[in-house]
């Protein structure tokens, strides 16, 4: 039963959204108006946290996907108990507060995801609960459930109308994860006017399209009708959507129109509004009976469920000593001593494809590691991330570690972040180089929340030939570069590529991208002479054979050996030049001054580089009298080596172009000794 309290604590949540978006001057006050009930029925009766402890393992996870709503959410962390004070609520908004314009994990306690963007909360918490039943199924036993909890999502009509969500939702439904739940936040208005402008879905038909359970609640206020509705949905054998009508910026005199959604309401209206909903407390104000509602029904309520659970843990660990030793591993993200023991290793030789070194990692890794599982877009065969030993992670067997995302390029990263957000497993995903771009938004976020998530993104150049332009990537690895929060990694030879998986495994703070080969890659010698070099993203992989270098030709990938078959040969005209390799920019930068020095010279300003893709982004190497060779164009269909040679990515074509920056130099410089040979 719900009484006068729990309307009050309703109308506290709308209030203290409101005052914050007036006092900041701008905000989002349709959603938290007509969104207050749904939100306080979930955490009041349904959400099991502890604010107390924010990161319990097995607490319930909640995604507020429509992000714009964060007052409404910053609102409930502070009447909830966690660390949200009303002095951070007046803050909403400002620079450097607790209280962003949207949801931003690590930011402040409670906040489970990052979000803003939408679509992509709904396609985080598929992740979740795909991560929760994994879990559950690798360390539950009929006695003892440690692992079982619900995720729940708030989402929009602007959330449904994003192409991830078909895909997320999709994914879920084939998934079966019944222990999702999404509050479908129904209004009918979006920023701009009326829905039925341009969305006019049928969900109930949508949604058992994709194998999910449907709820209608017809009244947005009417409290005891969504309880009822989440309780049902937890019972279901499917994902759930529950369908709640709402009135956007209910009690305001603009309601029921865009003219609410994103802007303060103005002190008028303001007071309007609060009348309309019979408050009659200043601004920032909560009455004692709903602090009492909230501590008895949220924070005491979730405390004493995590302390149950504590002591069916300590129960756990006397029974299931080895299960409960490889959780606590998995819950801590520790790798075990010998991880790296099986790791291949590589001699001088013929070499293989990037993605042949990563598919042998992989298995190595996955021997080592329980807790490490992931998969591809529907093109595992081709990104070789298939784990041999396991089976595929389905409705019927949870514990299996090959993901299989389906052709989802954006649900898929999404998911992978959900995946280490819940935590409790070592994710990575892979796809096609060029279709990374389906994947951006979900990237930028990984990288937003610093998240350790692996891509293994193959075919990484114009060597995919055949499949031509479509399929050759051009701008994406300089794009990939520009993001912040990211290492980009491109390794020129098998050993690279281990140390490379290797620097992966040990980042907790960032997402790394492998760019990986379908073309053989040589192991060269200098690889085998540095194994630091990939952890300092750039290292001198061919030297100089006499005093100090002539110039400096500098590479990534397949094109390193490129550049070393160039230097052979430009010795023998006298040109006594040294190759860097450079695998990963970021990483390289942040190396000392005295290193970066040591590696690129500042005196030697005679330098070429050489990568297949767009050259925006060299200069920073290359400096002002440097070359960039590259690609400034789409690519081309044709066998690999006829394509790079048109393309000028030939020994001889190096040569030609560092000779060319050297007469030019000696135009206006005193002719430099030429080395002997």
């Amino acid at each position: 039963m719900f009484d006068e309290t729990d309307q009050l604590s309703v109308n506290a949540l709308r209030a203290l959204s409101i005052d914050m978006i007036e006092r900041a001057g701008s905000g989002h006050p349709g959603l938290p108006l007509d969104a207050a009930p749904m939100a306080y029925v979930l955490y009041s009766r349904h959400l099991r946290v502890d604010p107390q402890d924010p990161e319990w393992i097995n607490r319930d996870r909640f995604v507020l996907s429509a992000g714009h709503g964060s007052a409404l959410l910053y609102s409930m962390l502070h009447l909830s108990g966690f660390a949200t004070s009303l002095a951070d609520l007046k803050q909403f908004r400002q620079l450097h507060s607790k209280t962003p314009g949207h949801p931003e994990r690590g930011i402040v306690a409670g906040v489970d995801a990052t979000t803003g963007p939408l679509g992509q909360g709904l396609a985080m918490a598929v992740g979740m609960a795909m991560a929760e039943t994994h879990l559950a199924a690798q360390f539950n036993t009929p006695q003892q459930q440690v692992i079982d909890h619900f995720t729940y999502v708030m989402c929009g009509d602007g959330d449904l109308m994003e192409g991830i969500s078909h895909e997320a939702a999709s994914l879920a439904g084939n998934l079966k994860l019944n222990k999702l739940i999404v509050l479908y936040d129904s209004n009918d208005v979006s920023l701009d006017g009326a829905t039925a402008r341009t969305f006019s879905d049928d969900a109930q038909q949508r949604f058992a399209g994709y194998h999910w359970d449907y709820q209608k609640v017809a009244a947005g206020n009417d409290l005891a009708a969504i309880d009822a509705a989440i309780t049902a949905a937890k019972a279901t054998a499917a994902p759930s959507l529950i369908e709640i009508k709402t009135t956007i910026g209910y009690g305001a005199p603009k309601q029921g129109t865009h003219l609410v959604h994103g802007a303060p309401l103005g002190q008028v209206d303001l007071a309007a509004t609060k009348r309309n909903l019979g408050w009659q407390e200043a601004p920032f104000t909560v009455p004692a009976a709903v602090q009492q509602r909230f501590q008895t029904q949220v924070q005491q309520r979730g405390h004493q469920a995590h302390q149950q659970w504590q002591a069916d843990l300590a129960t756990y660990q006397q029974t299931q000593p080895a299960l409960a030793a490889q959780l606590h591993q998995a819950l801590t993200q520790e790798l075990p001593v010998d991880w790296q023991a099986d790791l291949p290793q590589y001699t001088l030789g013929a070499g293989e494809a990037g993605r042949q070194t990563s598919q042998k990692v992989i298995q190595a890794l996955a021997a080592k590691i329980p807790s490490f599982w992931g998969g591809a877009a529907d093109l595992a065969s081709s990104n070789k991330t298939d784990i041999a030993a396991s089976g595929s992670f389905s409705a019927t067997t949870r514990q299996a570690r090959n993901l299989n995302f389906g052709v989802r390029e954006f649900a898929e990263a999404a998911a992978m972040n959900g995946i280490a957000l819940h935590g409790g497993t070592h994710v990575f995903g892979g796809t096609f180089f060029v279709f990374s771009d389906y994947m951006r938004g979900a990237i930028r976020l990984a990288a937003l929340q610093h998240l350790p998530v692996t891509y293994i993104f193959t075919h990484d150049s114009l060597a995919v030939g055949e499949d031509g332009p479509t399929h050759e990537p051009v701008e994406q690895l300089m794009s990939l570069r520009a993001m912040p929060g990211i290492s980009v990694i491109r390794p020129a030879d098998p050993n690279e590529a281990v140390a490379a998986w290797r620097l992966a495994m040990t980042t907790n703070d960032r997402p790394t991208v492998l760019v990986l080969t379908r073309q053989q890659l040589a192991v060269l010698q200098g690889s085998l002479s540095q194994p630091d070099g990939v952890s300092r993203g750039g290292y001198v992989i061919a030297p100089q054979q006499h005093g100090t270098a002539e110039g400096i030709l500098i590479a990534s990938g397949s094109e390193v050996a490129l550049a070393i078959e160039a230097q052979q040969r430009l010795r023998k005209f006298g040109h006594d030049v040294k190759v860097v390799s450079m695998p990963c920019f970021d990483r390289f930068m942040q190396q000392p001054v005295a290193y970066r020095e040591k590696v690129l010279p500042r005196q030697i300003r005679r330098r070429v580089s050489l990568e297949l893709g767009t050259t925006l982004g060299w200069e920073r190497f290359v400096g002002l009298d440097g070359l960039s060779l590259g690609i400034e164009s789409f690519g081309a269909s044709g066998p690999a080596a006829e394509v790079l040679a048109d393309y000028g990515f030939t020994a001889d074509a190096v040569v030609a172009a560092y000779q060319k920056l050297w007469r030019a130099d000696n135009q206006i410089q005193t002719p430099i000794r030429r080395s002997v040979i």
